[in-house]
């Protein structure tokens, strides 16, 4: 354990231990598939940052910058979207109205009558909240999500826009999330959730095979010799699972994953430390909203509790450092997209950190800009 300059570095005595297969590779190949025929597809850019590289001395730094995906801003649109297309699909096959639904029938409306009559819901911070609704409004179903109450004003009216009901909860984001899954259960509405729990796996595992299309793409478009390391945020966990099982099916050697949290809402870090999932109470009050979580998925969990290499918990001060930063070459990525870059700023600056990670002159560093300017007014405060 390392601790040092505002920030907190553990490193996961569980690295390397068996575990179960979370993400299936025949999943993946369907979820890419699909994903590579939606219109607006497009591979985003793997930035190369030289200069930011020799800053923390290191030999290599890229960036995935996910800020233009679909449109929506943010990686999440490869997610849930796609979790929404397979539960509509599925809903129509149970009512017996269509046995294996394309998405491009649904989205010219062949099953309209049909579609309308379902909702999905889900809980966010508004990210994936604004993925389901895109999701929901291309294929034709309703939409209800559910926000806590400290999600911006400015993310609320980006979900809206795509046609959903918006219902505000008391509380945290898990708040939120367990409030979504009780009224769904209630009225018969689908669940399309990032996170899991006790008999809610499978929508979570088609949300994170979505994911790894963009880890996909950064591994092809990377160039010379492979990444080392790789420093991805945390939240609940998915979209780092993600990351971690296609590193490992891809990638010889395995570069090492540096999982990095808010130190307000460090679930992550505190369930490596204790060795089992660990839920962190509070308002879990950050700046890195779509972070806020405080509860592991427990099938993110899995993979991560063997996969993840090192936690890291970092103040909210570090994500605007490097929002300004990127700003400065010209790169927008919001306060949640830029935790990885953050991490390594702090831990490339320390002699422990950068001795406990093995970085060094060498190291060849991926991360992942997870999103761009999602609030566009809180963004333009933060990097004045």
């Amino acid at each position: 354990m390392l601790a040092s300059n505002g920030f907190d570095l553990f490193i996961n005595p569980g690295y390397g231990t068996p575990g179960t297969v979370v993400l299936p590779e025949a999943g993946f190949r369907r979820a890419s598939t699909e994903i590579r025929t939606w219109p607006g597809y497009a591979v985003t850019p793997l930035r190369d940052l030289p200069g930011l590289a020799a800053d923390y001395g290191i030999d290599c730094l890229r960036m995935k910058d996910e800020a233009s995906r679909f449109g929506l801003g943010s990686f999440k649109s490869l997610g849930g979207a796609y979790a929404v297309s397979v539960a509509v699909a599925d809903e129509l096959a149970r009512a017996g109205v269509a046995a294996n639904a394309t998405t491009a029938e649904l989205e010219a409306g062949r099953w309209a009558d049909a579609t309308a009559a379902i909702t999905v819901t889900c809980a966010t911070d508004g990210n994936h909240g604004r993925s389901v609704a895109w999701g929901a409004q291309r294929f034709g179903a309703k939409c209800v999500i559910f926000v806590h109450e400290g999600v911006s004003q400015g993310r609320i009216a980006a979900i809206a826009a795509y046609g959903a009901e918006i219902r505000v909860v008391a509380g945290n984001y898990d708040d939120s999330a367990r409030e979504a899954a009780a009224v769904a259960a209630a009225l018969g509405w689908v669940v399309i959730s990032d996170t899991s729990w006790d008999g809610y796996t499978e929508t979570p595992r088609q949300v994170m095979q979505g994911y790894r299309v963009m880890v996909d793409e950064a591994l092809a478009n990377w160039t010379g010799a492979p990444p080392t390391h790789v420093f991805i945020q945390g939240g609940v966990g998915g979209v780092a699972a993600s990351v971690s099982v296609h590193l490992r099916a891809h990638c010889r050697p395995l570069p090492k994953l540096v999982v990095v949290e808010p130190d307000a809402a460090a679930c992550l870090l505190a369930s490596a430390r204790a060795g089992h999932p660990v839920v962190v109470p509070g308002d879990l009050d950050t700046l890195m909203a779509g972070l806020a979580c405080g509860e592991p998925s427990p099938l993110a969990w899995a993979e991560l509790a063997r996969a993840g290499f090192a936690f890291m918990a970092i103040p909210d001060a570090a994500a605007v450092a490097a929002m300004r930063r990127l700003a400065v070459l010209g790169i927008v990525a919001g306060e949640s997209g830029v935790a990885g870059l953050a991490g390594l700023a702090l831990a490339a600056a320390d002699p422990m950190a950068r001795a406990g990670l093995g970085l060094s002159a060498d190291s060849r560093v991926l991360v992942f800009s997870t999103e761009g300017a999602t609030d566009p007014a809180l963004y333009a405060r933060l990097v004045a």
